[in-house]
């Protein structure tokens, strides 16, 4: 069995933020959720956060966090005085006293990690019956990085911090990357033995495999999966790896990505086949879009279901769902779970808020409905707007299936329109209406004939 720590106590100083670096976002999660979604291939019986900076920060944000496929809830450990990885692991040793099994410890900002790389790792370190096992990489410029020194058989016999390293020390391109898997029990008894005799006065977890044995190495394929994020920079670069991934993934599954580079996607949106993407679209959140639909040029789509055969054109789309063959835009919104029937047409510059939509309705142009119930095959005529709100309370209108709004429509709520009614161009209706009516809700129109403004004269 295998317990998971995960180093999430620094500050990050280099983030130039009040916010723990681990709670800082990546494409849709912070950079500790993806750390813990890294888990799912290993299955861990425990999960171990160390925290320490603004701890209560992160316990609240990863707050029910028996996601990532487990249901194994997560222990918070916390460290006082943040001195070094090696005072961190310290901290596990009342929790996991008497634990019989292998420890995987993590960084909490290193999120690019692939399940299947970790998988290796724990494999390999059983296989060899290891007392430790260590994932590297081998980088063409290995500066800031501790350097790992092995034999021939990748069994480790010195790590050096970069900063410790004498010149030649320094030639050696093989790095640690602050990932480890260890007999739980070797460490425990090591631990103790750990001293802060170096130039960061701190205490190294990579002291202990002076008093391990065997020690062994394990090189990652790509090493962009051991990225560490220190600053906003680096979190901008694991952003355009992430998106890379995610992008050839969704490619590769039969969604069309044209201009590929100016499109993003966040790891928690789900795609159909045929889909297809147009430049300068970007989709987050809970998202999932049906089979045919073509979204864009310069759409959002935000936490929302997008039907089959669908098109979004310069609109935003959040918290809502779009049935298929709808149309929108260009230039819509849609917030605070608008729902649509199938067929319908949400045009130009028409804002939805809280509304639903029958199928086969239209809101052509030019147009609010906010807190509304629309039937079937309803058409709203240009500038229609619902006044839903009277200073202190939202309120609803609805309007039954037939029913058309003339240009310049006012419906004051609360109201309710019956099926098959007509409201008449520039009305402003402020009664409920019945079934079968024409309404007229407007002062008559008065002529005046042989008047004009009189021109004003000198005096």
């Amino acid at each position: 069995m295998v317990a998971v720590a995960i180093l999430a106590a620094g500050r990050g100083t280099r983030m130039k933020s009040d916010l723990p670096k681990v709670l800082h976002r990546l494409g849709g999660k912070s950079l500790v959720e993806w750390v813990l979604g890294s888990l799912s291939a290993v299955e861990p019986v425990r999960r171990l956060v160390i925290v320490g900076y603004r701890g209560e920060l992160i316990t609240q944000a990863l707050a029910g966090a028996e996601n990532a496929g487990t249901t194994v809830k997560l222990e918070f450990v916390e460290q006082l005085e943040q001195l070094g990885t090696g005072h961190a692991v310290q901290q596990l040793l009342p929790p996991l006293e008497g634990f019989q099994g292998d420890l995987l410890i993590l960084n909490g900002d290193v999120p690019l990690l692939r399940p299947q790389t970790l998988k290796q790792l724990l494999q390999t370190h059983r296989d060899h019956q290891n007392a430790a096992t260590i994932l590297t990489a081998q980088l063409p410029n290995p500066k800031g990085y501790g350097r790992v020194f092995c034999n021939n058989q990748n069994v480790v016999q010195q790590i050096v911090e970069d900063r410790d390293c004498t010149p030649a020390q320094k030639e050696n391109r093989r790095i640690n990357a602050g990932v480890y898997c260890f007999r739980w029990a070797d460490l425990a008894a090591v631990l103790p033995k750990l001293t802060a005799d170096n130039d960061q006065k701190e205490y190294y977890l990579t002291d202990v495999v002076n008093y391990l044995d065997p020690v062994m190495a394990v090189d990652v394929e790509d090493d962009q999966e051991i990225l560490g994020i220190n600053d906003r920079k680096q979190l901008a670069t694991a952003y355009d790896i992430l998106q890379t991934r995610i992008k050839d993934n969704w490619m590769a599954a039969g969604v069309t990505l044209i201009d590929p580079s100016s499109i993003t996607i966040d790891d928690t949106v789900t795609l159909a086949p045929d889909v297809v993407l147009e430049p300068q679209t970007h989709l987050r959140g809970t998202t999932t879009i049906r089979a045919g639909s073509r979204i864009g040029p310069g759409s959002l789509i935000e936490n929302s279901q997008i039907g089959a055969n669908v098109t979004v054109l310069y609109s935003v789309v959040t918290d809502s769902t779009v049935a298929a063959n709808t149309r929108i835009g260009p230039y819509a919104h849609l917030r605070g779970h608008v729902e649509t029937g199938s067929g319908c047409r949400i045009g130009n510059f028409v804002e939805l808020k809280n509304t639903k939509l029958g199928d086969r309705t239209n809101v052509a142009h030019l147009s609010y409905l906010g807190d509304t119930t629309a039937g079937n095959q309803v058409n709203i005529g240009a500038g229609t707007i619902t006044a839903n709100y009277d200073g202190v309370k939202k309120h609803r209108t609805q309007i039954g299936d037939r029913t058309k709004t003339g240009s310049n429509s006012v419906l004051v709520a609360p109201l309710t329109l019956g099926e098959d009614v007509t409201i008449a161009a520039g009305s402003t209706v402020t009664e409920d209406v019945p079934n079968d009516c024409l309404v007229i809700a407007r002062t008559r129109q008065v002529m005046k004939p042989g008047w004009r403004l009189q021109a004003k004269t000198d005096g």
